[in-house]
């Protein structure tokens, strides 16, 4: 693994940290205070003694002294007070990240119109089951992707890289893309016009079609300057499962696959071009926008 793939898994850098600072605490918890206590015993009983034989002798000794000898050498070092201090904090962050939600921020507009660049949203890590971290392996069964979440999984080409898309196919489900319209296992999904959209960054304007994808409605844009071919897919796992044409394609998709769209569809790098996702690379449901601190009227749910 690359240093730069290691930067790119915040997880496993959590996971360090944790496992660094909890071995920390544990050791002076369970250990190295107590060698500190005794050696601050040790050094009180001689100071006492040296004590005494003064006092015995007419001299007087400073009574603080004893507490300060006894407060040095109980101090904690300072790496192992940062340690003791951060590690339920780390560990703490470990956890909701793993287990429960991970924020992530949109960086492209693939998403367009459901999210926008700058969207900051959270990420629901049960939804889809209770996995391992650092390995991603699935331990709990809790549910599967349906048709229409929207899902952020590693990118199959590079798995150190996060993506967000939305689930069109699901294992066994036959995905037809004809003239810009889809067909999931021959039946056409209904589209209904809806008034241009206003790129405001590129300041363009798109189509703008409500898409009802088997009982979930949402909004996709079609660029009417695209052509409805697929340019150049990949030579991506199980390509045999797909067929291209200058009308789209049509894919079958495998077991333990899904097959995900950005509702940006002519502007969307996804696997009509790099192919499937194994359920092994799948993240978690996006489910709320927490925060755009360029427009805060983008906060709340989406689907």
């Amino acid at each position: 693994m690359s240093f730069q793939s290691i930067l790119g898994n915040f997880a496993l850098i959590l996971f360090v940290l944790t496992v660094g600072t909890g071995i920390v605490w544990f050791l002076d918890v369970f250990f190295l205070s107590k060698q500190r206590r005794l050696a601050a015993d040790k050094a009180l009983a001689e100071f006492d003694a040296r004590t005494a034989k003064l006092e015995a002798d007419g001299i007087r000794v400073e009574q603080g002294k004893r507490a300060e000898i006894e407060a040095s050498l109980l101090r904690q070092p300072v790496w192992i007070e940062y340690s003791g201090s951060f590690f339920p904090v780390i560990a703490l962050v470990f956890f909701l990240r793993s287990f429960l939600y991970e924020p992530f921020k949109i960086p492209s507009s693939s998403m367009l119109p459901t999210l926008f660049v700058g969207d900051l949203i959270l990420v629901n890590k049960f939804e889809y089951g209770i996995r391992l971290p650092i390995l991603n392996k699935k331990i709990i069964e809790v549910g599967n992707p349906q048709r229409g979440d929207v899902m952020v999984f590693k990118y199959p080409v590079d798995p150190t890289v996060d993506y967000i898309k939305r689930v069109v196919g699901v294992p066994g489900d036959k995905v037809v893309y004809r003239n810009k319209r889809l067909l999931i296992n021959g039946k056409a999904l209904d589209y209904q016009t809806m008034p241009d959209f206003l790129d405001e960054e590129h300041l363009n304007y798109s189509k703008q079609y409500k898409e009802n994808l088997t009982g979930v409605s949402h909004r996709i844009l079609n660029d009417d300057n695209a052509p409805a071919f697929v340019r150049d897919p990949f030579n991506f796992p199980k390509r045999e499962n797909c067929t291209y044409d200058t009308e789209g394609f049509s894919c079958v998709v495998p077991d333990g696959h899904y097959f995900m769209m950005g509702d940006n569809r002519d502007n969307s790098l996804d696997s009509r071009y790099w192919g499937f996702v194994p359920d092994q690379n799948i993240v978690g449901k996006a489910f709320f926008i927490w925060m755009n601190l360029g427009n805060i009227k983008r906060i709340g749910s989406f689907n």
